[in-house]
């Protein structure tokens, strides 16, 4: 049976592998047509070997051609966007209007310009000059890159065009794109769009190379090996967690997000305030994408009261009234399934929903659960387990205090908010919790839901263990993304003709 090709050592090759696996349409619960292979490790030699040679190219090479790059990318997707929506739309039942082709694929593109920005300002490399001991530094491409993408965002987050692909290419480090099954049409349209950009602005075609799926026991040799110097990665606890194991034992870093339930603190001035507004904003934020976002709300939590109650109630006439979309892969519907039982074995408290089905395709009920303050304390960890989808679980603690401790055993999560009254009622309150949750985010928000991560310099996507593998970088937000593929290098009393050409002039 023929599968399609992979793009290794700068062309597009048949794998050396039989096996192969096919996408499913989650709308119809039915595999598309075209099979793609699953690379046995004489896929992946060739691959580390021309990334190698073509980080020792890149070297010699003008920066401004990785800008151009990245620009020519850019417009390339932009040119093929009708055909690109289509193929994603397809594999992951997300809708094409508003969501793949006016944001995300918008969004990508925009993240590509940012990065070739930050590579024609070369702001990411962080000049250091010491004149009077003729001591400088700089940050440095760290060499070839592996990037593992997930199945949430099919262009934003791609492995060879999201943030962690800009990222990579922009420091100077060729990539080793490791596709989700879940979309391997969308991600070889893209791969395609790479390989012709790099032909036509010269870089080496070596530097962009592909492959769509590869057993666990390869993607770990993967990672071990000596000629992957980085690795990007975003997906699930369990995947990240193995990655980092192998990573650590090899001395290499390793960049990754692994989900999040995002807390949200609704303080009672607020509800007394605005609730009727509040519930149209969190009812929208918890299920936008039918939770499917590593930034939707998880975790709402209270201060006991007639308010909170009556919230609560709202809520769920909300849930119950919204549509029921479909999910990204079976997968999802079945972790779903599996973590609403694991968390009412918990305690927690069914309010709505909790069983699949519903949508069209691979789908589940919108799903409110309950639990109380002093249950989540003696029980942090189990409720604190992330049901990835349209789930959220609500804290109802009974004071201010009981709150405040609950948030003491929360895991670090990506971002978090608080809502408060506006005129100031709430202020002694958000003072009290605000160090708490502060230091178990990497993003804190006030007055605002968490769903949706702005590209910008000053955004950090990112935060604590087990959040993500490494609080001091983000994955989101240029320069800064750009040196989780970079090393720090000192010239200490290298004579000046023999500098990088980043320290000409300072």
């Amino acid at each position: 049976m023929s599968s399609a090709r992979i793009l290794t050592s700068g062309a597009w090759r048949s794998s050396t592998s039989s096996a192969t696996f096919q996408a499913v349409n989650p709308k119809t619960m039915e595999p598309l047509a075209e099979h793609y292979p699953v690379s046995a490790w004489d896929d992946l030699e060739p691959a580390l070997a021309a990334a190698q040679t073509a980080f020792d190219q890149l070297r010699g090479l003008p920066d401004t051609l990785r800008a151009e790059f990245l620009e020519h990318y850019a417009a390339s997707i932009e040119g093929n966007r009708v055909s690109l929506v289509e193929a994603a739309s397809q594999e992951t039942g997300l809708p094409v209007e508003p969501r793949l082709n006016s944001t995300e694929l918008p969004r990508t593109v925009d993240q590509l310009r940012q990065a070739a920005r930050s590579v024609r300002d070369k702001n990411w490399q962080l000049t250091t000059v010491d004149a009077a001991r003729n001591i400088r530094s700089c940050y440095i491409p760290l060499g070839p890159a592996l990037i593992i993408g997930p199945n949430n965002f099919p262009f934003a987050y791609n492995s060879i065009a999201g943030g962690d692909f800009a990222s990579a290419i922009a420091a100077g480090c060729p990539v080793i794109a490791k596709g989700h099954p879940a979309h391997p049409r969308t991600t070889q349209l893209l791969a395609e769009l790479a390989h012709a950009s790099a032909k036509a602005v010269g870089i080496p075609v070596q530097a962009i190379q592909m492959i769509y799926h590869l057993s666990p026991a390869d993607g770990l040799k993967l990672v071990a090996d000596p000629r992957i110097a980085s690795i990007g990665f975003t997906g699930s606890r369990t995947a990240g967690l193995s990655l980092k194991k192998v990573a650590d034992e090899h001395g290499k870093p390793i960049f990754l997000e692994m989900g999040s339930l995002n807390p949200v603190v609704m303080l009672p001035g607020a509800l007394a305030e605005r609730a009727t507004a509040l519930l149209d904003e969190v009812s929208g934020s918890c299920l936008l994408g039918m939770g499917q976002f590593c930034t939707n709300p998880g975790l709402l939590f209270f201060v006991a009261g007639e308010a909170t109650e009556a919230f609560l109630a709202g809520m769920v006439e909300k849930y119950r009234a919204a549509p029921i979309g479909t999910f990204l892969t079976q997968g999802v519907r079945d972790n779903l399934v599996a973590s609403v039982q694991a968390l009412r074995l918990a305690g927690a408290e069914l309010l709505t929903g909790g069983q699949p089905g519903g949508g069209t395709g691979f789908s589940h009920q919108h799903t409110l659960l309950r639990a109380t303050g002093s249950q989540f304390r003696a029980h942090p960890l189990d409720l604190q387990r992330e049901a990835f989808g349209n789930a959220t679980m609500a804290v109802v603690c009974k004071d201010l205090a009981e709150l405040t401790n609950a948030l003491k055993t929360l895991e670090g999560q990506l971002v978090g908010s608080i809502y408060s009254d506006t005129s100031g009622k709430d202020d002694a309150s958000y003072q009290s919790i605000e160090p708490v949750l502060r230091n178990k985010v990497g993003r804190l928000l006030n007055d605002k839901m968490p769903t949706g991560v702005m590209v910008s310099p000053a955004m950090n996507h990112g935060g604590p263990y087990p959040a993500t593998g490494h609080p001091h970088f983000t994955a989101v937000g240029f320069p800064a993304s750009i040196r989780r593929f970079c090393m720090l290098a000192c010239y200490d009393g290298v004579r000046e003709a023999r500098l990088p050409g980043v320290f000409k002039g300072i």
